[in-house]
């Protein structure tokens, strides 16, 4: 079959549904009506840029800008995992970004050259659809550990205090937060994978099915995703997670709440 193609008036009467979900937030004078809208509008003007620089990305298909794009991706889903978080302490940002980084770039490379064995190693038909998805729920994932992390030392300073106190090194004494927070991160993910196939389509065996491919081979391809987002959540959680719980404590390890900064619920 081929493929259907949309045209602006198919995305406006799509557009329609979620109209009509403001308009009743609105009416009912829930906060989330004019943020419906906003978001929405990003969504279109973002989905549209994009479309239209990965076009071009495609079209020279030089390796330096693969690259840039690439790296401002993650540095990008670092920044957004820290400006998600409630609790924050100063440090975040860069670690965040590193770790973004250092583990979706691991992870998308281990997927093209040692699965996949792409040639030329640069094809951004590949690099960046999967860098997109590892980003886009290792996103998800850094933030809430991070969150969970942060407020954990706040919710247990006197318990990691008193470990201190009885010798314990920061390590030891800051287990069992590290412990709930990266568990926390990873939650999404197995939810996620414990859903496929029985309750949810993903959205990439979605979309390769509307284009066309055999349910089995998209199906297929859909594991390796879902096994190459996990690895993606799994290595950045563990890195913000462990990289946080080091900078609430200062040069004489000891436990410095002062640091944490908490911000106002929006």
């Amino acid at each position: 079959m081929a493929t259907i193609v949309l045209t602006p008036l198919d995305l406006g009467l799509a557009a329609l549904l979620l109209l009509a979900n403001a308009a009743i937030a609105i009416r009912l004078r829930l906060p989330i009506g004019r943020r419906i809208l906003f978001a929405s509008v990003r969504a279109v003007l973002q989905l549209t840029l994009l479309g239209l620089v990965l076009a071009w990305i495609f079209d020279t298909n030089r390796p330096a800008i693969i690259c840039a794009w690439m790296t401002v991706m993650a540095m990008l889903a670092g920044w957004e995992a820290v400006r998600r978080t409630r609790h924050r302490v100063r440090g975040m940002v860069p670690l965040s970004i590193g770790v973004m980084l250092a583990s979706s770039m691991a992870i998308t490379l281990f997927a093209t050259q040692v699965v996949l064995e792409v040639e030329p190693w640069y094809a951004p038909r590949y690099l960046i659809p999967i860098l997109g998805m590892v980003l886009g729920n290792a996103l998800n994932g850094v933030a809430l550990g991070l969150d969970t992390c942060i407020a954990g030392f706040v919710r247990e300073r006197e318990r990691v205090e008193l470990l201190l106190a009885h010798g314990a090194t920061p390590r030891e004494a800051s287990r069992d937060v590290v412990r709930a927070a990266i568990r926390t991160g990873m939650i999404p993910i197995l939810n996620s994978m414990v859903a496929a196939g029985l309750i949810s389509i993903p959205g990439m065996m979605t979309g390769q099915i509307l284009s066309g491919e055999a349910p089995q081979a998209a199906a297929t391809y859909q594991i390796f995703i879902l096994f190459c987002i996990a690895g993606g959540v799994a290595l950045g959680t563990l890195g913000v997670v462990y990289g946080s719980a080091r900078l609430v404590f200062d040069e004489r390890m000891r436990l410095d709440v002062g640091r944490i900064e908490t911000r106002d619920d929006d």
